[in-house]
């Protein structure tokens, strides 16, 4: 047996070995040769937003958010932004905590107001607002655009959520269109019926995206499919695997579906009574092995399993279930991983990006405020200001802005006594 151990030892270190000398050999570092020491590294295995155009037969698909209902620091509710070649691009849900992540691609927000919604859950639509006003502030210069499922009943539909999304936001819309021009504040929603079957829900420049049935936690959520190219992205959303999935994602190129963590890692992890661990799981989601399963049926060229808490201490357990029914090309999904999408191949990588984004500029701006809104101040408020301190402090640096930029009338206090 010493022996035996001994030979199996010195077997696994000549094979170590001879890796680290063709690994070596080949001078790979930052996934290519180098071959000048004063050059740039060459196919670099990392995605810096906005440094690389997308070829016009190609698709990017960005997840800025694949987690949990509860917040976390490290990883965002779900949130896919997809980008095609021909320059448009879509968000795929929402979820809370996940603005942070799209404003750190520093894409102009005047390209970010395509959002398609699977279902009303606030881990996959708790950001709207974020998007919505902090757009609005930093230059956007049109109305967000909303897509979503109806409901077994009209105040269970997208419809009735961003309508009274806008009724909760009303004291933010006002004031803020008062100083801001209003435009960029609407929302403009496309319900359309969730029990419809692989029908089209949007097509315009080169793009089709597809819609069609999930089954999760009651009747209204759906998944997408997007189109381009002669390339498909499927978007599952929150699901129990069902016949539609098995039927309209198959040979998808990029296939994102949920894989749930087992009941037993919600029980000591996330602090779930043990029933609903395993009807959370179970029940009205999907778990590693039933993943496995779907993606077994389907195909993909590439399969993506995302809304569970990706860390040390869950991920290779789900992995492993999911290797129990499914072989193929697997991505585990986090925040700020990137697959580019070609005829020829999938590529996964992870973004770099910065944690203190600024707002970027598009080619439109964003129109003056109109003048006329109802007045937002009372006389009570106004008189409330220390114009006789502030305003002098403050002269010489405002005349200088206003004469660089050709400002005039910015009297704001007596615009705002106006009735």
């Amino acid at each position: 047996m010493k022996n035996a151990a001994t030979t199996c030892r010195v077997i696994a270190q000549s094979l170590i070995g001879l890796l680290l000398t063709v690994a070596v050999g080949t001078a790979f570092a930052a996934g290519g040769t180098v071959t000048d020491p004063a050059g740039v590294a060459p196919d670099r295995y990392v995605y810096y937003p906005g440094t690389e155009a997308l070829a016009e037969d190609e698709i990017r698909v960005i997840a800025c958010g694949t987690g949990m209902p509860a917040a976390r620091r490290g990883q965002a509710a779900t949130c896919y932004l997809v980008e095609t070649g021909n320059g448009d691009k879509f968000i795929f849900d929402i979820g809370s905590g996940s603005m942070a992540n799209l404003a750190a691609l520093m894409i102009p927000y005047q390209y970010l107001d395509k959002i398609f919604l699977t279902h009303l859950h606030t881990d996959h639509m708790g950001d709207i607002d974020g998007l919505w006003a902090g757009g609005w502030t930093a230059g956007r210069p049109n109305a967000l655009r909303v897509w979503g499922p109806s409901g077994m009943t009209p105040e269970l539909g997208t419809k009735y959520s961003m309508d009274n999304f806008l009724k909760h936001a009303n004291w933010d819309y006002t004031t803020r269109k008062f100083v801001i021009t209003p435009i960029p504040g609407n929302i403009e929603t496309t319900e359309f019926d969730y029990k419809a079957v692989n029908e089209v829900v949007y097509q315009e420049n080169g793009v089709t995206i597809r819609s069609w049935p999930a089954v999760h936690a009651g009747d209204g959520p759906i998944s997408y499919s997007l189109e381009f190219s002669g390339m498909k992205v499927v978007i599952g959303g929150d699901t129990f695997p069902n016949k539609w999935f098995l039927k309209y994602a198959k040979d998808a190129d990029l296939a994102i579906h949920e894989a749930f963590m087992g009941p037993e890692l919600f029980v000591g992890l996330y602090n779930m009574p043990p029933q609903l661990a395993w009807r959370a799981c179970c029940a009205f989601h999907t778990s590693g092995q039933a993943f496995g399963k779907v993606m077994s049926e389907v195909k993909p060229r590439h399969a993506v399993a995302y809304h569970f808490l990706n860390e040390e201490a869950t991920r290779y357990r789900l992995y492993d279930n999911i290797r129990e029914t499914y072989d193929g090309p697997l991505s585990m999904a986090t925040d700020m991983m990137v697959w580019n999408i070609t005829k020829d191949k999938v590529t996964e990588r992870m973004a770099v990006s910065t944690e203190e984004a600024w707002a970027v500029s598009g080619p439109t701006r964003q129109a003056p405020p109109e003048r006329g809104q109802p007045p937002v101040f009372s006389k009570f408020i106004l008189e409330g200001r220390w114009d006789e301190g502030a305003q002098p402090a403050q002269k010489r640096m405002l005349d200088e802005f206003a004469e660089k930029y050709g400002l005039q009338d910015q009297d704001w206090r007596k615009q705002m006594m106006k009735k």
